[in-house]
């Protein structure tokens, strides 16, 4: 998914040296996706009080959207450097296209994932036949030792198991001895869990890891606090295992954690850099290769089969985007 944002922030992102001692909140902020109707969708990463949750450095939770009112998804072709866009749906489908050619439609319960590495391109329309979309586009941000790799895309359809009650999918990393088959380039996990109603859980985690619970439905806890529907409940490292439970309705909600990522980066529109020049730089090339020259052979390739052009960059700010030092690194 691109952020289509016409003025997007300088976000600059660093891992909290603070250890809380309990559940922070993160409330999403409502983002138009673009056109005349505008699927809107919720965006709790990343924001201005916490930028990343481990890797995690982007998150939108979108739906259940009713696409015969907004049109549905329709991203023109767009870049991204730097980056995976894990892509995770509770229901409809979406047909993805990339420069690496890969073409594949993205379904419920399957996970698509889309290495950037140094520069690609994709586009993103939900399928005629969907009448319902509802989902999440999650991205993570790739460490130095992979963020200049080449692009590549990968499927994976992970298996549903019982925890304690609960239905659990692990479609990155590992989790309670189950492990995802896709690529991750930094400690990390990502899964699916559905709570019944009145249902209440352990998990044992990592105790170097940060987790955000990002609820889709329901009445969920985190440690005892109610964590709002499409909000993210966030758990700083030094715990060796998270309560989740379930009031009065089924909860649906997506964990996502990880090492707090050691290295500062900048993020501004697709593109996640480490300075100023290198995002001016990747969107120089963008303009240039793809909006101008339409340059297949360039950094980001082409995209073939999408009827329309791909999408310009924004402006620049006038200021220089500067990332932060992380504290002791």
């Amino acid at each position: 998914m691109s952020n289509l944002e016409v003025e997007p922030q300088e976000i600059v992102c660093e891992a909290d040296s603070s250890a809380l001692s309990g559940v922070e909140i993160l409330e999403p902020r409502l983002v138009p996706l673009g056109g005349p109707r505008a699927m809107t969708v919720r965006r709790t990463l990343p924001q201005r009080g916490r930028s990343l949750v481990g890797a995690w450095c982007f998150a939108d939770h979108y739906g259940p959207d009713d696409v015969a009112a907004t049109g549905g998804m329709d991203v023109p072709p767009h870049p991204h450097t730097g980056l995976q866009t894990v892509s995770w749906l509770f229901a409809g489908e979406i047909e993805h296209r990339d420069s690496t050619g890969a073409h594949a439609i993205v379904r419920p319960g399957e996970l698509n994932l889309m290495t950037a590495g140094r520069g690609i391109q994709h586009s993103e329309v939900s399928m005629p036949d969907t009448s319902t979309l509802h989902g999440v586009q999650l991205w993570t941000a790739l460490p130095e030792s992979a963020r200049n790799g080449a692009p590549f895309f990968e499927r994976f359809v992970p298996e549903v198991y019982d925890h304690e009650g609960a239905r659990v999918s692990v479609f990155l990393g590992s989790l309670l001895g189950r492990s995802s088959k896709a690529s991750a380039f930094t400690p990390i996990v990502g899964a699916q869990l559905d709570l019944p109603a009145g249902t209440r859980i352990q998990i044992p985690v990592e105790t170097s890891f940060e987790h955000g619970l990002l609820v889709d439905s329901g009445t969920a806890f985190l440690d005892g606090a109610l964590v709002p529907v499409g909000s993210i409940g966030y758990r700083a490292p030094g715990v060796d295992r998270i309560e989740l439970s379930a009031g009065s309705e089924p909860v649906r909600a997506v964990l996502i954690g990880g090492e707090p990522f050691p290295e500062a980066i900048v993020m501004w529109w697709n593109f996640v850099g480490r300075s100023h020049d290198e995002i001016v730089a990747s969107r120089s090339r963008w303009m240039s290769e793809v909006i101008e020259d339409g340059d297949p052979a360039g950094l980001f390739g082409e995209v073939n089969g999408y009827d329309g052009s791909a999408l310009r960059a924004p402006e620049l700010p006038l200021g220089r985007l500067r990332p932060r030092g992380q504290p002791g690194v």
